[in-house]
């Protein structure tokens, strides 16, 4: 997490899994996480939907994303390089 001007705003660098829609990009984020009973780690995966200006990003390019204001319904997102 990033402190970006007054307000505390979230930003990721992973990798771009689909980029297969316009002004859209897909990015899939993995953490591992650990079960508090039972002590065994597992990976949790969520996408992120992000809005990309130019369509220069290609698939498996690692890039920045930001969080910004609802676009539509899926992207709160947006790819800062």
């Amino acid at each position: 997490m990033a402190i970006i001007g007054s307000k505390n705003m979230k930003e990721l660098v992973w990798t771009v899994t689909s980029a297969k829609m316009k002004n859209t990009v897909v990015v899939t984020v993995e953490t591992v996480k650990k079960d508090p009973i039972y002590k065994k780690r597992f990976v949790v995966k969520k996408k992120y939907y992000a809005h990309n200006e130019d369509d220069s990003i290609a698939e498996w390019s690692s890039v920045k994303i930001r969080q910004h204001k609802p676009i539509s319904k899926l992207k709160r997102w947006i790819v800062v390089k």
